[in-house]
Parts: C-alpha cells; structure tokens; sequence
C-alpha cells in the first residue's frame, strides 16, 4: 500500500517549512499567492489529505458528538436521529450514534467508551431500565467532567442538563379530550411503557382529561403492563366485553395491537370504537382504517437538541451556562380511526 502524503512529505518536496504549507493549506494571508498555488497543485496531484483528527485534537475539540439511543427498531428514534444528523453535519461536526437497547449496563458502558475523548458531547434519551432503577449516576460523572449533555425524550428531572421534550401530558390530555367531545363515554387507556417518564406523564394527562369531565375512573378500562403477550391478551379480553367506545392508546404497539383486535371482533371503526394511537409511525398510516395520532415532531426534536448541544460545545463561557428545557408542541393527526368534530 502507498504512503500517504503528509506535511511533511510537501515541506521536503518544495523546500519549506512545514508551517508554510500548513498555513498555505488554510489558506492563510501570511503566505504569499504563489506559494499557495504550488502547495495546493501539489498536494492534489498527490492526493494529499489533512489529519482532521489531529487538527481538532490540537483545538481540544473531535467536531464529533456522540448519540445515544434506547431502541433502534422504534421509528421515533429513527426519525429524532435524522434531524441529530441533518443538523450536525450542517454545522460542521460528525455523529456517533450507540444502542443501549434499553440497559442501564450498557449505557454505562457505551458513555464511559465515547467519553473517553472521543467526543465533544452526548444527545442521549435514557433506557428504559436506567428509569426503571432510577440510577443516574453516569449521566452526573460524565457531566462533573465537563461533557455536555442533552437528553430528549426520556430525560431524568433532577440533572442539571439541557432537555428536549414533547408536552406529553397536555398532549394526552387534549387527544383524551377530542374523543370526549366527539362522544365517548367510557375511555379506555392501554400502556406498555408506564415505567418511563413519557408513559407516566400520559396516563397522568389521559386522567386529568376524564376528571375534569367528571367520568370516574375505571380500573377495568386502564391496561398496563410490560409483558407483551400478557398485554396482548388483556387488550384482547377487554375489547369483547365491549365496555368500552374509545381507545387512548399510549404508545405505538399498544395502538396496533387495539386497531387489529378490534378489526378482528366486528367492530366499526370509528362508529362503534374510536382510537387515537402516540407516536406517528409508518404503520398508523398504513393500517386499515388508518390510525389518528399524537405527532411528536420527531426531527424537530433531534434538531433542537443538536442545536442546544453545538452552543454549548462552541461556548468559550460553558461554565456559566445555564441549562434549559425546551417544550415541543405536539400534532394531533386526524385519520380514519376518529371522528370529526
């Protein structure tokens, strides 16, 4: 294999410093045009490319960030890492995205590795198992060590951290309040993630939305749980009973999984069984009837943290920053699963 061209190699070959064909390659006024012209000829007819790596770690900065995402297989993720990327790259810097896949181990694990310089700061949305246990005490060692951190999503209240959120329990509470006002009386609410932040927040404004209507609370009509064939078969259960006209359904399986058991019993979507589904996935839309939605503006968020993570990469002062959360405004999506007001 050939050697590659260094600074070195163009220094020896046109007698002179290597500086001069450092600042020549930047294009700096100190050097004379003529110089310039013979570095960069030579440089391109050698194929000459600069270190980029060791350009940015004399500036003490990779220009890359590091992402951390619980599940790849969840196309809100998917959608969030986009806009990280679309963002990042626009201004300049890499991304290093790792899967957690939901364990507090490995997210342990992953952070200790990327921190190790070789990146500037972290997008993170928590594992589901690191909420569960409520150890944050990575997030609090990699912060105390001047890495910056922006969390989205799933975020942990008590660090002392950007935060990029939906309003989950306005959101909840306003989709549970649309199928109130188009007549539903007896509101069932299915969940397969109570266990995270996002989860409680729903269920909470799903709760406030039934309260304020003055309709008691049924415990028969609430489905939690984590085990998806346990899940499956209580969403099951409940459906041919028929006690219930509408469906909240806070998260994406537990949508599909009531869209498709209620297709399967007889019932008239939206005459007989209204659902409104979290999360605007691919299969909301392709399911038949077509699923309304809570729309969380997924590449807005992966943007805006990217954005509040490059300020206080580029901050000569970070020391005096003073962390903030930011509240994106959900969409509801109206299709064939609901009726119109």
């Amino acid at each position: 294999m050939k050697a590659k061209v260094t600074l070195k190699d163009i220094a020896k070959e046109l007698n002179v410093s290597v500086s001069t064909v450092s600042k020549a390659l930047s294009d700096s006024p100190e050097i004379g045009e003529a110089t310039k012209k013979r570095v960069l000829e030579f440089a391109a007819l050698n194929n000459y490319k600069p270190n980029t790596l060791a350009r940015n770690l004399k500036n003490q900065r990779t220009n890359t960030i590091g992402v951390l995402i619980p599940n790849i297989l969840n196309p809100f993720f998917a959608k969030v890492f986009s806009g990280i990327e679309q963002e990042a790259i626009k201004q300049g810097f890499n991304v290093l995205a790792v899967i957690s896949n939901e364990s507090l181990q490995k997210e342990k694990q992953m952070m200790e590795m990327l921190n190790n310089g070789l990146i500037d700061g972290f997008i993170i949305a928590i594992a589901e198992e690191t909420q569960k246990e409520q150890d944050f005490s990575h997030f609090k060692t990699i912060l105390s060590s001047g890495t910056p951190i922006v969390m989205f999503d799933r975020v942990a209240e008590s660090l002392n951290c950007d935060k990029v959120v939906v309003d989950d329990f306005d959101s909840a509470f306003n989709a549970t309040n649309y199928l109130l006002t188009n007549g539903a009386k007896r509101i069932a609410c299915l969940s397969m993630i109570d266990n995270l932040s996002v989860g409680k927040l729903r269920k909470e404004g799903y709760q406030k939305a039934l309260q304020n209507a003055k309709i008691p609370l049924e415990d028969n009509l609430i489905i939690i749980d984590e085990d998806i064939n346990s899940f499956n078969e209580k969403v099951m259960a409940l459906l041919k009973t028929k006690a219930t006209d509408a469906i909240f359904a806070i998260d994406e399986h537990a949508a599909t999984i009531a869209m498709k058991y209620a297709v399967q019993i007889g019932y008239k979507i939206p005459q007989d069984l209204m659902i409104i589904g979290f999360a605007d996935g691919l299969w909301s839309r392709r399911l038949t009837p077509s699923l309304s939605t809570v729309s969380q503006h997924a590449p807005e968020i992966g943007l805006k943290a990217t954005q509040l993570l490059l300020n206080q990469i580029k901050d000569n002062n970070a020391e005096f920053y003073k962390p903030q959360t930011v509240v994106i405004k959900t969409e509801l999506r109206h299709r064939d699963s609901t009726k119109r007001i």
